[in-house]
């Protein structure tokens, strides 16, 4: 018995020490394990959870003010480019329109009048140069006369008192010639005076006729412009807009986001951006839909500052005791479209981001610029068409020409 009581404690530090073999052994597996892992995958990968989803947000502000009459969409309505979504008064728009085009249509016949006068003051200088021509005539009848009769006055063949009489008709005969001639030049100046108003340009071209017509269009334009039309497909958010509401020029009535176009902004650490490069692909999990949905993205830019530095109170390092913070840089990243409209995403919300670090082969985040992204909107352009097909209609009616024209545009209200 006393040989089995000698036994145990050896027993117990051979099991101990097999333990912690076993614990140093699984350790050092762990351990090379990890570095495994840090080496072949993790190095290569780059990952935040801080980041967002944005999209394009397009506040909805009138060009004009007024009084809103409708409202045809709300907040969670999709919209499609072009659909109506605030309706102004139009009384006072139409009323400026009208006077707009009674003042063309004047002016067109004013200009109008400016070139028939050419004809007219071209007619005025003949008969002008007829005058004048007569005139000379006469003179030079008188004076003819005059130079037979001087002889004869000092034979008495002809009276003194006659010949004098003469004399008195080819003064007035001068006389008659001086005001002729002055007649013509004037005619000639008045004819100048007025081509300078009109020559180089047709009537429907003439600087009065541009500048009635822009009023046309103006007008015209602040009468469209009672109607706010979305400007991109997307739904609208924020409205804020009630029936009644006199609304001034630019201020925000509700916005429209399209989320078609929805990108990540990735605020990674400082110290990540070394490895991250323009086209790199990274894969990204939306809290909304969990580990199931996984979206395909790509790098595209980089913010060009930190998000403390665009703060509304920023950071004032320069003064007091210093703590330095790590700071985050916004990387945008592309999403795949067709994987956005399977499934939606919506502005704010959260992303895990995984970014392959592996090919190095793109340019630097810093290096690169990326090319200005196309966003417009075309459906103000039917405003414009339809303005001037308003005008040159107004033109063309008041020219006094045979032209057929295209039927007057369809103006709102």
């Amino acid at each position: 018995m006393s040989e089995a009581i000698n036994n145990t404690p050896s027993n117990g530090n051979g099991k101990r020490k097999k333990a912690l073999t076993l614990l140093s052994v699984a350790v050092l597996l762990a351990l090379a394990g990890y570095v495994a892992y840090d080496k072949l995958i993790g190095s290569k990968h780059e990952s935040t959870d801080n980041a967002y989803v944005q999209a394009n947000v397009v506040q909805i502000t009138p060009l004009v003010g007024g009084t809103v009459r409708a409202i045809h969409a709300d907040d969670t309505d999709y919209v499609k480019a072009g659909q109506p979504l605030v309706s102004l008064d139009p009384a006072d728009a139409r009323v400026a329109l009208e006077q707009a085009e009674s003042q063309l249509a004047q002016t067109v016949r004013e200009v109008r009048t400016l070139y028939a006068n050419n004809s007219t003051l071209n007619a005025q200088i003949k008969l002008r140069e007829a005058d004048v021509q007569r005139a000379q005539t006469e003179l030079n009848r008188l004076q003819a006369d005059a130079k037979r009769r001087a002889p004869l006055v000092e034979t008495g063949a002809v009276g003194r008192e006659e010949f004098e009489h003469v004399q008195s008709q080819i003064k007035a005969a001068d006389s008659s010639v001086a005001a002729a001639q002055s007649a013509l030049s004037a005619a000639r100046d008045q004819l100048a005076s007025n081509q300078v108003l009109t020559d180089g340009v047709p009537a429907e071209q003439h600087p009065n006729v541009q500048r009635a017509a822009a009023r046309v269009r103006e007008a015209f334009l602040a009468l469209q412009r009672t109607e706010l039309p979305a400007p991109v497909d997307g739904w609208v958010a924020r409205r804020s807009v009630q029936l009644g509401q006199r609304v001034a020029a630019g201020a925000p009535l509700m916005a429209v986001v399209g989320l078609q176009q929805a990108w990540v902004d990735a605020n990674f650490k400082e110290g990540q951006l070394n490895h991250l490069r323009i086209g790199q692909s990274a894969k990204l999990v939306a809290d909304l839909y969990g580990k199931k949905v996984e979206f395909d993205g790509r790098i595209v830019g980089l913010a060009a500052g930190t998000g403390a530095a665009f703060a509304l109170l920023p950071a004032q390092n320069a003064t007091g005791n210093w703590i330095k913070v790590v700071q985050r840089v916004p990387v945008r990243i592309a999403l795949d479209p067709k994987q956005v409209a399977e499934h939606p995403l919506r502005v704010g919300l959260s992303m895990n981001v995984d970014v392959d670090v592996s090919d190095q082969g793109g340019k630097s985040l810093v290096d690169t610029a990326r090319p200005s992204a196309s966003v417009e909107t075309k459906v103000h352009e039917r405003a414009e068409a339809a303005a001037d097909a308003d005008v040159d209609r107004i033109i063309k009616a008041n020219l006094g020409r045979a032209i057929k024209t295209a039927p007057r545009a369809k103006v709102n209200g």
